[in-house]
């Protein structure tokens, strides 16, 4: 396995390639640009990269599919590390285009829901047809396939491009989400401030089947922080979960709520704990009464005394 190599969601210039430069390793390894978030994860699977970078979440549309997919199936990787990144576009253009010359328009899917006032305003006309990234957008702009492309204003160098618009965004402070993704070993040290990821199977369709998986968590203290439904592909109704969790598998009571969903559910992915992005211990909401570590040490050794009649 090539450990100085990192693959990430290409081609070069995405927003992707900017969230994996933030880490500081990103200096000492290779970034290897992929066409897709498969792809990348492909690479960690094959030995090809030690890692990938890519999307998983945005503020406004919510969990990446494609990505959700892709760590449900094939064969097991794990989430090492997250990085938040602030998101706003910039429309580029061929030199010379001028905004009543766009009538097609590229960039990611996940884009176009961050987008699409601004372009039911500015460009009412125009035709959107998606990209692998928005960054091979901004390349397909370059070879005249398009007339444009939302992207991060910083690709426009790489591609012969001119920001005809910067600064676009429906919605304020959005955000996305990337993980950096390899193959499974033990996780990091609790910081304090961690998340915990998973995905969870139905055993079967029946009411209250999925709130007897979230009463896992919920009685022991354990605040979710994302679940969405994904369909495992067996048919209408065949449905999988994938859940971020506050707090790290070491913790008792993250620990003990998924042995109590491996009892119930007939598959249970568990996809890593790390340190979350942005936050201090500090930052991490009180736990509530009776779910610290030394609560269920408490009651295990209650619990080993009355057994032993040593009440």
């Amino acid at each position: 396995m090539s450990a100085t190599r990192y693959a990430y969601l290409g081609p070069e210039g995405t927003f992707t390639e900017v969230a994996l430069r933030t880490l500081p390793e990103a200096a000492t390894r290779e970034l290897v640009p992929m066409l897709s978030v498969p792809a990348a994860l492909d690479a960690v699977r094959s030995g090809e990269a030690a890692a990938a970078l890519v999307p998983i979440e945005n503020s406004v549309e919510g969990g990446i599919t494609a990505t959700l997919d892709e760590l449900a199936g094939g064969d097991p990787l794990m989430i090492y590390r997250e990085v938040l990144l602030s998101i706003t576009f910039a429309l580029l253009v061929r030199p010379g285009t001028k905004l009543s010359d766009i009538k097609t328009v590229t960039a990611h899917p996940a884009a176009q829901p961050q987008v699409r006032k601004w372009m039911a305003e500015h460009l009412p006309g125009a035709l959107w047809e998606s990209a692998a990234s928005n960054a091979d957008g901004a390349r397909l702009v370059q070879e005249g396939r398009y007339d444009a492309a939302f992207a991060g204003e910083f690709a426009a160098a790489t591609y012969g491009l001119e920001p005809l618009v910067t600064e676009i965004h429906d919605a304020a402070n959005a955000q996305t989400r990337f993980v950096l993704v390899g193959r499974p070993a033990r996780p990091s040290a609790p910081t304090g401030a961690d998340k915990t990821s998973v995905v969870i199977w139905l055993a079967d369709d029946h009411p209250g089947a999925l709130l007897e998986l979230l009463q896992e968590f919920a009685v022991r203290g354990v605040n979710l922080m994302l679940i969405q439904s994904r369909p495992t592909g067996e048919g209408i109704g065949n449905y999988c979960f994938a859940v971020d969790a506050e707090g790290h598998i070491a913790d008792r009571r993250v620990g003990e709520a998924l042995m109590g969903l491996k009892r119930i559910s007939p598959k249970v992915r568990f996809l890593g704990s790390y340190p979350r992005a942005g936050v201090s211990p500090e930052e991490v909401r009180p736990l509530r009464a009776g779910t610290s570590d030394a609560a269920f040490t408490e009651a295990s050794d209650w619990l080993a005394r009355s057994q032993d009649g040593r009440i």
